[in-house]
Order: structure tokens, then C-alpha cells, then sequence
């Protein structure tokens, strides 16, 4: 596992105010942004040194990120970023078809043409950035479309259940679109679901979205069948050139 590597000199010394939220604010960017890997350590000292403060409002920014599932803290180990596996993404998104089922269902019942007309739009992006091949924005939108379905469901507990679930994806980098059509049959999943919401069928977008989320976890599996595969070919071809030099 690799050790903590410590920002560049543009991070300065923190200010006191609600320090250890700065601090789990900052951490928690870098996690998602993965400059922080799952299963990399965190050096206490060096962190404390590098904020100009003290390891008591670090530990509890740790304890904050722990509690949301994203460092995992060990008795006389530390921490690290929490490393998901592949069964912890199979129960996640299992729960969150669920979640997101519902959310949708009631979203489909209580948005007003506005709110329809603005999931319109959002659609619509999603059909441009795909006509580009644009994954990283496709990825975005589609976060966003999602996101406002569950504002839009009037559920703020339902949602912060969601939030959180989709928080620990985050520590996974999305690959699952570069699966070969993958593209193509999500953005036609977001058709089907975003006419179901204008059409008010409740009952059809919860189950359209229940089958989009399967199907991106389908997706991501592939993507980590190719990758294993693609690690045990590489380990093969070094072990055989170290064995004819």
C-alpha cells in the first residue's frame, strides 16, 4: 500500500474555523479525485505538518471520513482510504436499484413541466456529449440527471441514503462506459426512463431505472473481468522475459 503524498505548496495553513471539516472537506476531494488511491495510508504527521495543525482535528476529519465510508481506520494501524471490493459493488448497487427505483417512482408523480422540461434538457446533453464520444461529461450529465430525479422525489432522507452509497462508487473510477457499446445502450436506457417521467408511468420508471442500474453494474464487472485478465497476461509476459533475458 502506498503512503500518503502530500498536496503542493498551494495548500496553506488552515484557518480555525470548523478546522477539522476543512480538513475532511480537502481530504475528501482529493479521495475523489483520486489522488488519494483506495488503500493508500495516511500520514498523520506529515498531513499535521503540511496544515499547520495539530493530529487531534485531523483524527476526528478521519473519523468524519470513516463514518462515511471512506477510510477504513485500523487499532494501532491508522488509516487508509477504504479499498471496495467487488462483492461490496455488487450489494451496493443492488441497494441502490432499490433506492433509486423509488426515487424515480415518486419523482415521476410529483415533478411539474418545469421540472420535466429541465430533465428534458439535461437528457438532451447526454445525446450531444454521446455523438462526441464525450465519456468523462456523459458521466457527469448522468450523475446530474440522477441526482435531480432524487431532488426532485421530495425525499431528502431517501436521498441522503442515495448520496452516501454514491459516495463509495466514487472511491472506484467510472470505467464502465468504455465497455464496448455500453455508451450507446445507456444513453438509450436515459430515453426510455426520461420519456417514462413525461409520461407520469411511475410504476415503468422505477423499473427502467432499476434495469439501467443493473446494467451498469453489469458493465463495471466486464470492466474488472478485462482488467484482472489484463494484469495476469502482463505478470505471464514479465515472468517470461525474466526468464529468457
Amino acid at each position: 500500500m502506498n503512503t500518503f503524498v502530500q498536496d503542493g505548496p498551494s495548500d496553506s495553513a488552515l484557518t480555525p474555523r470548523a478546522l477539522y471539516e476543512q480538513v475532511a472537506e480537502r481530504l475528501r476531494t482529493r479521495i475523489f479525485a483520486h489522488e488519494l488511491a483506495p488503500g493508500d495510508w495516511f500520514d498523520e504527521q506529515a498531513l499535521a505538518t503540511e496544515y499547520g495543525i495539530s493530529r487531534t482535528p485531523l483524527r476526528e476529519a478521519l473519523k468524519v471520513l470513516a463514518a462515511e465510508g471512506l477510510v477504513t481506520m485500523r487499532v494501532r494501524r491508522g488509516c487508509y482510504v477504504t479499498e471496495v471490493s467487488q462483492r461490496d459493488l455488487d450489494e451496493i448497487f443492488q441497494i441502490l436499484a432499490l433506492l433509486e427505483g423509488q426515487a424515480a417512482e415518486d419523482a415521476a408523480l410529483r415533478a411539474t413541466n418545469t421540472e420535466l422540461l429541465e430533465l428534458r434538457r439535461m437528457h438532451q446533453k447526454l445525446e450531444e456529449q454521446a455523438g462526441r464520444n464525450d465519456l468523462d461529461g456523459f458521466f457527469q450529465t448522468n450523475q446530474a440527471f440522477h441526482a435531480r430525479v432524487q431532488e426532485i422525489s421530495g425525499n431528502r432522507w431517501l436521498k441522503a441514503m442515495i448520496d452516501d452509497l454514491r459516495n463509495i462508487l466514487k472511491l472506484n473510477r467510472h470505467k464502465s462506459l468504455s465497455v464496448k457499446g455500453r455508451l450507446q445502450k445507456s444513453l438509450f436506457e436515459h430515453r426510455e426512463i426520461t420519456a417514462a417521467l413525461e409520461t407520469r408511468d411511475a410504476r415503468r420508471t422505477g423499473l427502467l431505472v432499476r434495469e439501467h442500474l443493473r446494467n451498469g453494474r453489469a458493465a463495471a464487472s466486464e470492466t474488472a473481468a478485462e482488467s484482472a485478465t489484463g494484469h495476469t497476461a502482463d505478470a505471464v509476459s514479465d515472468a517470461a522475459a525474466a526468464a529468457n533475458p
